[in-house]
């Protein structure tokens, strides 16, 4: 099975509302007075991150990707709990997590420890938070006629792992700091909640996620290519318009406001005409190149980007 073909049969069992159809970021699931957003995601060595890589960096970008998927609800994070792969480095593992908890202030509840050895390593997170908004958003509301916004640049993830391939670290001009450790933007989040008819965060390549949103909502998602802001030479912006674990927040809203964050408008929400839930510069993608990043059953990319 592909992935999208695992989440389709699952849908036939995660049949209750809070589930959102597996179409959406997170879990939204309300108790009482109260709406709970919750999230998990996984990291998975030679896949998800190089091998050999530092372990507080995975660590901290274990706890960033589900962070993400909550700012995207416009939610606050109450805590999460730990799926934990015993190996080598398991201390700069855990001074990772203790920084990056430290940095949002979010506290670990608890989790499972395992151990497989001569296995690749995986690792997994539970994060909870609150909406501070409710609805929290969704990826199904955009609707023809919204402007189509993004928070700040995409590639820069992807020059951070090739510089870290190359051996440059740091060097040559390129941090790799972007793919090392992204940062979620859960303040922005939080601050365009309340006015977004439609977000999502991009951790899969800001064309593939544009093009979830315009499923879920029923429309076309009209991109203007050269109007995404780019964080990669000029003959990269394919690429980089392409590329995953940016973690930039995608949004839509009424084209009238103005977004309460700094943000770059990127295109228009038209209606379907039937040409599929996206148009790059007015026209439809190629088929024969991937949006973005999809998980496929192969054998194991040593330099994918985030899933």
């Amino acid at each position: 099975m592909t992935e999208a073909d695992f989440i389709a049969a699952l849908r036939h069992i995660a049949d209750t509302p809070a589930a959102r159809g597996l179409a959406d970021d997170c879990a939204v699931l309300d108790i009482g007075n109260e709406t709970l957003v919750l999230t998990h995601d996984s990291l998975a060595e030679g896949v998800h991150y190089l091998l050999g890589h530092d372990m507080a960096d995975v660590a901290w970008k274990l706890v960033a990707s589900n962070l993400s998927d909550l700012a995207a609800k416009g939610a606050k994070p109450v805590g999460v709990l730990l799926g934990f792969m015993l190996g080598d480095n398991d201390t700069r593992f855990i001074e990772g997590l203790t920084e990056i908890l430290a940095a949002y202030d979010v506290p670990l509840l608890g989790g499972d420890t395992i151990s497989a050895p001569g296995s690749p390593r995986v690792f997994g997170l539970t994060a909870l938070g609150t909406a501070t908004h409710s609805p929290p958003p969704s990826r199904s509301g955009a609707q023809p006629g919204d402007a189509i916004w993004i928070t700040g640049p995409v590639g820069g993830a992807m020059m951070g792992l090739e510089a870290l391939r190359a051996g440059a670290g740091s060097g040559a001009g390129i941090d790799s700091t972007a793919y090392r450790r992204p940062i979620p933007l859960l303040a922005e989040g939080q601050a365009l909640a309340p006015v977004v008819t439609a977000m999502m965060d991009i951790s899969d390549g800001l064309l593939l996620d544009a093009s979830r949103i315009g499923t879920a909502s029923g429309v076309t998602m009209a991109i203007e290519s050269k109007a995404v802001p780019i964080a990669a030479p000029e003959d990269r912006r394919a690429d980089a318009l392409r590329w995953g674990d940016d973690y930039q927040l995608l949004f839509t809203m009424p084209a009238e406001l103005t977004p309460p964050v700094s943000a770059v408008r990127i295109g228009t929400v038209e209606r379907d005409h039937g040409d599929g839930p996206l148009l790059i510069d007015g026209r439809v993608p190629a088929a024969d190149r991937p949006l973005g990043y999809r998980h496929q059953h192969l054998a194991p990319r040593h330099d994918a980007p985030q899933g």
